[in-house]
C-alpha cells in the first residue's frame, strides 16, 4: 500500500487552492509522531523494499555530517528524487513539496497527504508570496535546530534532464543559517521514473554526494542579491560537475511556461532580462 501510494503521487492532479498548512510557522524538525512514522517508512516498511528493488549505488555519502545542520542541495529529475535521496542518508532529511500534494481528494489524495505530513515534508506555494517565505522561514528553523534540510535550487523538476539556473533561496538559507551546503547529484532517476510516468522502471539508482561548500566568507551579507546569485551559481556549478548534466542558464519554470516557444527564443529573452535575485 505504501509503495503504491508513493509512486501514484506523481500522477495526482494539481489543486487550485493552497492548503492552509503552507502558512504554518510552528513546524519543528523532530516532532515525535513524525519521527516515528519517518523511521517506520525508512527502516521497516519502504526502505528495505526500495533497497532490494533498486540496489542503490551511492558515492560520497561520508560528506553528509553525522551531527549539526546542513543543506542538501540537489538537482531535480523525477518525483522519486525525494524518496531515494533521503533513503541514502542516515539522518532525517526534511524537504518542502508543492502544496498541491497536500490537496488531493479521495482515498489516494488522503494517502499521499498522510505520507508527506508523516515524513515531515513542508508544503510550499510555488506561486510565490507570503506562503513561500513561510516555507523558507521553516527551513531556516530546521537548520537552526541542527537538522538537515533538502532543497532543489532549480525550484521545479527539469523538463528534459538538463540542469537549469538555480533560484537564490538556497543561498539565503546558507547565509542566514551558516550551515554548509552539500551538493547532491541524482544521476539517473529520470530514467527510473520520467516526469509524467506513474510506474517506475526497476533499475539501479545512482546518487553522488559532493564535498561540503562553506560560504562563511560571505557572513553578514544575507540579502545582497549579487552575493546570493554568486553563491547559487557556485552551487549549480558543483551540481553540473557532479551530475555531468548540461547546464542551461535559464530558469526551468520559464522554459516550462514558454514550452510552445523555441528554446533559442527563451534563452534570448532571459539574456535580456535584468539579473534580479530569484
Amino acid at each position: 500500500m505504501v509503495w503504491c501510494m508513493v509512486f501514484v503521487g506523481c500522477g495526482a492532479s494539481r489543486g487550485r487552492a493552497i492548503h492552509r498548512a503552507a502558512n504554518r510557522t510552528d513546524v519543528t524538525p523532530e516532532r515525535e509522531r513524525t519521527s516515528v512514522f519517518y523511521s517506520l517508512l525508512k527502516y521497516v516498511v519502504l526502505g528495505p523494499i526500495l533497497r532490494a528493488l533498486f540496489r542503490p549505488i551511492v558515492t560520497g555519502s561520508e560528506h553528509v555530517p553525522l551531527t549539526g545542520p546542513a543543506i542538501l542541495a540537489s538537482n531535480h529529475l523525477s518525483f522519486c528524487d525525494s524518496i531515494f535521496m533521503p533513503l541514502m542518508v542516515r539522518r532525517k532529511v526534511t524537504f518542502v513539496a508543492k502544496a498541491e500534494y497536500f490537496l488531493g481528494s479521495g482515498i489516494k489524495g488522503r494517502l499521499i497527504k498522510a505520507f508527506f505530513v508523516g515524513t515531515g515534508t513542508i508544503p510550499i506555494d510555488r506561486s510565490g508570496g507570503r506562503a513561500a517565505q513561510v516555507a523558507m522561514d521553516t527551513g531556516l528553523a530546521i537548520l537552526r535546530a541542527g537538522g538537515l534540510f533538502g532543497i532543489y535550487p532549480e525550484g521545479t523538476r527539469s523538463p528534459d534532464g538538463r540542469l537549469y539556473r538555480g533560484k537564490t533561496g538556497v543561498a539565503r538559507l546558507a547565509l542566514e543559517s551558516g550551515a554548509p551546503v552539500i551538493p547532491v547529484a541524482m544521476l539517473n532517476s529520470d530514467e527510473i521514473q520520467p516526469p509524467g510516468k506513474v510506474i517506475p522502471k526497476i533499475r539501479r539508482i545512482r546518487i553522488r554526494f559532493g564535498e561540503p561548500l562553506d560560504f562563511g566568507r560571505y557572513a553578514g551579507m544575507a540579502g545582497d542579491r549579487f552575493v546570493e546569485r554568486a553563491i547559487t551559481d557556485e552551487i549549480m556549478y558543483e551540481l553540473m560537475d557532479l551530475s555531468g548534466r548540461e547546464y542551461i542558464d535559464v530558469y526551468a519554470a520559464t522554459l516550462k511556461a514558454a514550452s510552445a516557444v523555441p528554446v533559442v527564443s527563451v534563452v534570448a529573452v532571459a539574456d535580456r532580462a535584468p539579473a534580479a535575485a530569484a
